[in-house]
């Protein structure tokens, strides 16, 4: 799928398209302007020049004809012979003189100008019409008179481009930084950062986005807190009528006859495995309202000190946790009380149920975070990929549902943490490892 370009680059280029464009647009009517300005420019200066010219001739057939000596070289210095050449006719039209080409020019012998593929000629007469001075200048000339004056104007364009990218990018980042600010904010919402926006610190332009999103953000967290409320009071609900049927079930194995008794076990474990699917299920809806993340930042060490006595007062914990916190170690972090003792209480009940009997339980603590390892058999990695997947089980014949470590990776998730799992553990030639990073 194509990327969506930013709207600076977007910016950045429409501006610049449109000054180049106008740019030249510009350029066009200058270099059409200097055209026009150019052939008055030189048109008049040929017209003075053939004028003069034929002035002086006319003064020096005068003389010429009077007796008088006469000094051709006083033609000359009239003219620039670089750009401009000329030639005396008389009536007949032959050459008398000339500056340049000796070949009559290839135009009528009558004032005013004319033109041929390579010269711009202008014609001056005397009164009786028996001398002509003719002109002409190089098209050529021209062409690169305006040409030069055309590369003037353009070549300001080759720097004004990237220095027009350059200042748009510029004046459009810093005009845009309020908008990047408020994209940031948002992103930083989730089911456990619902605080509203700062209003104070945007633009007019961007404060009725920020109010709606903030209206969005309360009910969103009104929902939310409806919906935790909805599955703390469930998991209350649920549990009691199952503790009661329990009870009654282990009340009414001690009374009925022997040959009840394996019926009625079947009862109670049923019943006990409903007690504790129930209570998966729970947390699981817990974990997908998104209860991981809060507002404040909590220690969470006494969360796990809480949490392991628990488990070491209940038979299957009893005398087989080996806690260990390193010196110095504080697990301060933005995460929920609850959530974390959910992930915890998981990760330990996972490594006691699917270990030996009596086999210990290490738990490290450090300042990355925890690490839980148990002995097992070893699990193949095909398998190991999948744990964290719902109602998937590892190769073991202890009692479960498959959602704790698929309970654990949501949670640690929305922690913004990281969820890592290996067999064999670090040290050991078989058995499960899980660390949890935050």
């Amino acid at each position: 799928m194509p990327t969506t370009a930013s709207m600076t680059r977007r910016l950045a280029i429409a501006l610049t398209s449109v000054v180049a464009i106008f740019w030249f647009v510009a350029l066009g009517l200058g270099v059409y302007v200097m055209q026009d300005e150019f052939t008055e420019i030189f048109d008049s200066g040929v017209q003075e020049t053939a004028e003069r010219l034929l002035i002086i001739v006319a003064n020096n057939e005068a003389r010429d004809a009077s007796g008088r000596p006469v000094e051709a070289a006083v033609l000359a210095p009239a003219l620039n012979s670089q750009y401009l050449t000329y030639q005396v006719r008389d009536s007949n039209g032959m050459v008398l003189y000339a500056d340049g080409a000796q070949e009559p020019f290839a135009v009528p012998l009558s004032a005013g100008f004319s033109q041929t593929a390579t010269h711009r000629i202008y014609t001056a007469a005397t009164t009786d019409g028996t001398l002509f001075v003719q002109v002409a200048d190089a098209l050529d000339h021209r062409s690169e008179a305006l040409m030069e004056g055309g590369t003037a104007l353009l070549l300001p364009l080759l720097l004004l481009i990237p220095g027009s990218i350059a200042a748009i990018i510029f004046v459009v980042r810093g005009t845009l930084s309020p908008v990047a600010q408020l994209r940031d904010e948002i992103h930083t919402k989730d089911g456990g950062n619902l605080a509203p926006i700062d209003e104070s610190a945007l633009p007019k332009e961007l404060r009725a986005i920020a109010r709606s999103v903030n209206s969005l953000l309360a009910r969103l967290k009104s929902a939310l807190e409806a919906e935790r409320e909805f599955t703390s009071n469930s998991a209350h609900e649920l549990r009691t009528p199952i503790a009661g049927a329990l009870a009654q079930t282990q009340r009414l194995l001690s009374e009925v006859p022997p040959a009840f008794h394996q019926r009625t076990a079947q009862i109670e474990r049923a019943l006990l495995h409903l007690g504790r699917l129930a209570e998966k299920l729970l947390q699981m809806s817990r974990a997908e309202a998104g209860i991981g993340i809060s507002d404040e930042r909590a220690d969470l060490l006494p969360v796990l000190m809480v949490v392991v006595q628990d488990l070491e007062r209940s038979p299957l914990g009893a005398s087989r946790l080996n806690v260990k916190v390193e010196d110095g170690t504080a697990l301060e972090r933005s995460v929920r009380a609850d959530a974390f003792a959910i992930v915890l209480r998981n990760l330990i009940e996972n490594a006691l149920i699917h270990s030996p009997p009596q086999s210990p339980v290490d738990v490290h603590i450090d300042i990355n975070g925890i690490r839980v390892t148990n002995d097992s058999a070893l699990i193949e990695p095909d398998v190991l990929v999948n744990l964290t997947k719902r109602f998937t089980r590892g190769p073991t014949e202890a009692s479960g549902s498959g959602l704790g470590l698929a309970i654990v990776k949501r949670l640690v998730e929305q922690m913004h943490g990281q969820l890592l799992i290996a067999s064999p553990a670090r040290g050991m030639t078989q058995g499960f490892e899980v660390e949890i990073r935050l």
